[in-house]
């Protein structure tokens, strides 16, 4: 079991398989991309199913999230997806991806072993698109949503966060098209995740923002505490329902009393939480022969240390140097 000094347990394991992406989001990383980790340094496929099993089958892990940098790029993907679904007992398995890759891979992906998705996509509107991606590609992931939902990666959940002054309007439009289309809609607010430490907390879209923009076309009642669970998302039904709406308020409404994660990064580090500073190396441990149990006595002592919160209620907050694409979202 992962137990932490406040009585949290990890039950929801994130894996960053790559650091690299095809997008270039501007709250980010830099248009010119970032300095991309060395092949030696990524956790090698086997690596990553072993970690896995540890996680599994000896922590209490049951589920897992495949995350990036964008983990559609990472070629062994449908393996490590198959062979982990082969575990007992079997983990229940989402991915995070961007939607580029989706329409050719879904189908795969669905075979596999893997449950579900969330895709990224903050606008339905393909000129600003490429303006908060820097990439012409917006009918890409209009598409891999499509084929997610026809392969069955359901429910699919799309991931938008606004930005002042370039789709900061968008929050009715982007919930009426989500019902639409049957997906399950969550905005999240912008978190400092930049590499070029461009974030401000004055200039952010709050999620009372985001509910206030919604309720001037729909009617929101919100879930209770208790359908919530650990979830981040704070959940409202629609009009009455079925469909739903989520609300990820990290900075305005942290959930971290809640939190029951850990996280691998691509290059094999424990992280504890999103914005931690500190990291436990399981890599090293893998290649220097470590055993089983070893690895998890390192894995349950890094999250014995996990502290009480992100930090990012602390209006001095400021964000980590390490890169965000290889920790994982």
């Amino acid at each position: 079991m992962l137990i932490d000094t406040y009585d949290r347990v990890a039950t929801d394991l994130r894996v960053s398989l790559t650091d690299k992406c095809n997008l270039r989001c501007t709250y980010c990383m830099p248009e010119e991309g970032l300095q991309w980790l060395g092949k030696s340094e990524l956790l090698s496929d086997d690596e990553i199913v072993r970690l896995i099993r540890i996680a599994v089958t000896s922590l209490g892990i049951t589920e897992v999230r495949f995350t990036g940098g964008e983990p559609l790029l990472r070629p062994g993907l449908v393996s490590i997806v198959e062979q982990c679904a082969a575990l007992t007992p079997r983990p229940r398995m989402s991915l995070t991806t961007n939607g580029i890759g989706l329409k050719r891979t879904a189908t795969a992906l669905k075979a596999a072993g893997l449950d579900r998705v969330n895709v990224s996509l903050d606008t339905l509107r393909p000129d600003v698109f490429k303006t908060l991606t820097r990439r012409d590609r917006h009918k890409d992931v209009l598409e891999g949503l499509e084929a997610a939902r026809e392969a069955g990666l359901t429910p699919v959940k799309v991931n938008s966060v606004l930005m002042p002054g370039l789709n900061d309007d968008e929050a009715p439009e982007l919930l009426a098209w989500a019902i639409a289309h049957d997906y399950e809609l969550r905005f999240i607010e912008q978190m400092p995740l930049d590499a070029q430490h461009g974030w401000k907390r004055d200039g952010m879209i709050t999620a009372g923002d985001i509910l206030a923009s919604l309720r001037t076309r729909f009617t929101l009642t919100a879930e209770d505490d208790e359908a919530r669970g650990s979830a981040p998302a704070e959940r409202w039904t629609v009009d009455g329902g079925p469909h739903r709406v989520g609300v990820i308020a990290s900075v305005t409404r942290p959930f971290c009393r809640a939190c029951d994660r850990t996280r691998l990064t691509a290059d094999g580090q424990v992280r504890t939480c999103l914005f931690a500073r500190e990291e436990t190396d399981l890599r090293g441990a893998l290649r220097s022969d470590a055993p089983d149990e070893e690895i998890a006595r390192l894995w349950k002592l890094a999250m014995w240390g996990k502290k009480a919160g992100s930090g990012l209620d602390d209006p001095s907050f400021l964000q980590p140097d390490r890169p965000m694409s290889a920790i994982g979202g």
